[in-house]
């Protein structure tokens, strides 16, 4: 009888057997891997360049990008006195033209004194944005980086509605988020002793756009010299909190112009050459004053984006 029962159990047990799923041994899960850093950037350069009847100023600026590595802005202004073909060829293309594979350029007024810029559309091609228009945006590491057209009576007006306005909303809306920053010819406020040429209301929306985006800097030109302010509101008033920290870095080369200290101007120089070199990580940046060889100005700080 018992052997029996010890058989009937090993056939149930054989049958249960056979009809059991085979369930494999999970594998082990590997760790997430998050995402890689955006790498930090160098974003170097100045405006008023290049002076044909002496280039000595833009060749020594044109030293410096030499040991510089990153991507190289060029604020306008960049061939005088005129901005021709002949210009851009002889005098600009001789000095900064050796990192023209690496520049993003912005138009000044002297490139405007050649009917459409003409000159300095047919340098630098489709690296310069649309001809009619002359602004456009790019990612540099973390950053969204803006070039804006401030050169305003030529391209239907700067003012809030107009195209560029509109467009500089959109492009900034599309990039919420990142740290952002603008570069262009014109100063909204500067130090220079003649009011009309030191200070430009007209770009008063152009500004807004980008405070209202939390923008963290602006670098300009025009004015023939180096100027760091405070961070400002769209009506050059200091805002700590939310300001955009303004650079005017008109030292590419062209002559050295005199200063008057303004409201909010924190450093000024009026007799080096150089440029400014912007380090952008992923949430602040540095700044430095690169100056020509032999002289010993120099202005360097951080900040953290808005």
């Amino acid at each position: 009888m018992r052997n029996a029962i010890l058989l009937g159990i090993f056939t149930v047990l054989m049958a249960a057997s056979a009809h059991a799923q085979y369930v494999p041994a999970a594998k082990p899960q590997k760790p997430a891997i998050p995402p890689a850093a955006a790498a930090d950037a160098t974003f170097v350069g100045a405006g008023d360049i290049a002076g044909c009847s002496d280039l000595s100023g833009a060749e020594a600026t044109a030293k410096l990008l030499d040991k510089i590595p990153g991507i190289v802005f060029a604020a306008g202004d960049l061939a005088y006195g005129s901005g021709t073909d002949q210009e851009f060829n002889d005098c600009y293309g001789k000095t900064w033209g050796r990192h023209k594979a690496r520049t993003k350029p912005a138009p000044g007024n002297h490139e405007y004194n050649t009917k459409g810029a003409a000159g300095y559309y047919h340098y630098f091609g489709a690296a310069a944005g649309d001809p009619r228009q002359g602004w456009y945006s790019f990612e540099l590491g973390a950053w969204h980086v803006v070039s804006l057209n401030s050169n305003c009576a030529y391209i239907g007006g700067c003012e809030a509605g107009s195209t560029q306005e509109q467009w500089l909303r959109k492009d900034l809306a599309s990039h919420p988020g990142v740290c952002t920053m603008a570069f262009m010819h014109h100063p909204l406020v500067s130090s220079g002793p003649q009011r009309s040429h030191a200070i430009h209301p007209e770009l008063k929306s152009l500004w807004q756009a980008l405070y209202d985006a939390h923008a963290a800097l602006v670098v300009v030109g025009h004015e023939h010299n180096y100027e760091r302010f405070a961070p400002l509101d769209s009506d050059g008033d200091a805002d700590p909190a939310r300001g955009i920290r303004e650079f005017v870095v008109g030292s590419g080369g062209r002559n050295h112009t005199p200063l008057i200290a303004i409201h909010n101007s924190e450093v000024r120089n009026t007799d080096t050459f150089g440029v400014l070199k912007l380090t952008l990580h992923a949430k602040s940046y540095n700044w430095e004053f690169v100056p020509e060889a032999g002289k010993t100005f120099t202005d360097s700080g951080s900040e953290a984006c808005h």
